[in-house]
């Protein structure tokens, strides 16, 4: 049975929540499918808070100077600019919705996160403002009558005829039976693939079914060798890689080893406050040293008042597992964080294949780079959320664009591609554990060709198995990480390759892998077309 709507959107964190809102706003009827409770997504995880120039010693280019020194060279400049520039306006909104920013005396609150050069992260009941901005978003959406919100539907496939996608495959969460839906165009909000590790901060959710369904229909998918480690997740028996904040170490808080020294100093002059990829690194560095399975936050010498109002959600989940943030050390490794790679779009979310649209974790707009500034994704999610809702909707009412230009220079149309599978939308225990595993122990923080290559040959032998549907897309996912980390013989923000440890500029271009071809490499991404200044086949 099919249904029918003007747009479908996948996912109801703040980047699809948002294009919803775009799309409803033109007077288009929207569907939102998630496969599970409509705030249940990375964006409700989300402690930190969201970065924003919102402060008076703060300006857009001190925003975009940050962004880009912390991509380490592969940030696509008018990404950022549109992502700093744009995102003050989309706060403003979000306030005058109703979001409740923590304040001080009647004025926001900001706060600092490693990398930035001003205080410029707003956050929302403490360390809870990813769950405050779905709130909002939620509430906001609510009072579209355009928007039908449809929780605990799996999305199992994008529908693609003539070249195009029209429409979604999705498992009826009251039938249990596979139903599709008809639409102008897609878009994708699916968020980034945590679960691809065997240690994340992520929700369950997060096993990267948008990335999969847009590489099998064909789109292009961009930098999918940087993911990014978070430095402080807790790390103890029994409990989950549940996030220590960013903030945590903006508010004071340092690192220990297990012999109680603070050792960032011995790896970069900005201690605690270096970007993610170099604490991960240095962490890694000093449990390796001391032959430790953990190094410690230490939040002592900071009030302890202050600690319990900042920090309410991390206080309770810790005094939970029997920790004191105000008087205990924390210990903590990293865990896999985000995604800066996904499915490649231009600025106005628009994919390499017509008719399906990406935001947020789950596309590559270059606005990232080599390694995601903190607290940029909820900035990111409101900004090319929106954008791409307005697209969707004029082109749509347009006379139509040629936007998916192929490497080598043609109109990319691809068939209607199916995979050979056994249906189902479960992922299986068995697959999950093996490549969890293989990702983590030679796809992970510390990489080099030899391990690479080996994973590649296990994800080989999985696939060979008859898998179901959704167990058949995270081993190729986990694969085309594998693949193009390997290509990329240099080390460049998240991705560091031990056998390549310096950074190249000739590898200063962007990955890009499509289903039946080899990756290849491509400039910077023009911001009206999805199309690269230049591409050149390389080895895969």
């Amino acid at each position: 049975m099919s249904l029918g709507t003007d747009f479908v959107v996948i996912g109801s964190g703040v980047a699809g929540l948002r294009a919803s809102i775009a799309l409803a706003a033109s007077g288009a009827n929207v569907t939102v499918l998630t496969k599970d409770k409509a705030s249940e997504s990375n964006t409700e995880y989300a402690q930190g808070g969201v970065a924003v120039v919102l402060s008076d010693d703060d300006n857009d280019e001190l925003h975009e100077e940050d962004t880009l020194v912390a991509g380490a060279g592969l940030c696509d400049p008018e990404a950022v600019e549109t992502l700093v520039t744009d995102g003050t306006k989309y706060i403003k909104e979000l306030i005058d919705w109703g979001i409740e920013f923590d304040r001080e005396g009647g004025k926001l609150s900001f706060t600092q996160e490693a990398a930035h050069s001003r205080r410029r992260i707003l956050h929302a009941h403490g360390d809870s403002t990813g769950k405050e901005i779905v709130r909002s978003l939620i509430a906001r959406a609510g009072r579209e009558k355009r928007i039908n919100l449809l929780p605990f539907a799996n999305t199992e496939s994008l529908i693609v005829e003539g070249g195009r996608c029209t429409g979604v495959q999705f498992l009826d969460p009251i039938l249990r039976a596979p139903r599709s839906i008809r639409a102008k165009a897609v878009i994708l909000c699916t968020g980034g693939a945590g679960q691809l590790y065997q240690h994340t901060t992520n929700p369950s959710v997060a096993t990267g079914d948008g990335m999969a369904m847009a590489y099998f229909a064909g789109a292009e998918m961009a930098d999918m060798e940087f993911v990014q480690f978070h430095p402080t997740a807790l790390s103890l028996e029994g409990a989950p890689r549940f996030l220590l904040s960013e903030a945590m170490r903006g508010e004071g808080g340092v690192l220990r080893n297990v012999k109680g020294e603070r050792f960032m100093g011995g790896y970069d002059e900005r201690l605690e406050m270096a970007p993610r990829d170099i604490v991960s690194r240095s962490i890694v560095a000093e449990m390796r040293r001391t032959g430790s399975r953990n190094v410690f936050l230490d939040m002592t010498a900071i009030n302890g008042e202050f600690l319990k109002e900042r920090f309410p959600k991390i206080y309770e989940t810790c005094k939970f597992y029997g920790l004191d943030i105000t008087a205990d050390l924390l210990p903590v490794s990293p865990a896999s964080h985000y995604c800066m790679g996904g499915v490649r779009t231009d600025l106005h979310g628009r994919s390499t294949l017509p008719g399906l649209y990406a935001a947020g974790e789950v596309s590559c707009t270059g606005v990232h780079g080599a390694n995601r500034l903190a607290s940029n994704s909820l900035l990111e999610g409101l900004v090319f959320g929106a954008r791409a809702g307005e697209a969707a909707v004029a082109d749509e009412s347009g006379p139509g664009r040629a936007i998916a230009v192929s490497d080598a220079g043609k109109v990319a149309r691809p068939d209607e591609i199916t995979t050979r599978s056994t249906g189902g939308s479960e992922i299986s225990t068995a697959v999950r554990k093996r490549v969890k595993r293989v990702m983590w122990e030679r796809v992970g923080i510390l990489r080099d060709g030899e391990s690479l290559r080996r994973a590649i040959t296990e994800f080989d032998h999985i696939a060979s198995a008859n898998l179901s549907t959704s167990s058949r897309k995270f081993v190729t996912l986990a694969t085309l990480v594998a693949k193009a980390a390997l290509w990329r013989e240099e080390s460049r923000g998240a991705h560091f390759r031990t056998d390549f440890p310096e950074p190249i500029e000739a590898w200063r271009v962007h990955s890009v892998q499509k289903l039946g071809g080899s990756i290849f490499r491509a400039g910077r991404i023009d911001p009206n077309s999805v199309s690269a200044t230049s591409n050149a086949e390389a080895r895969a």
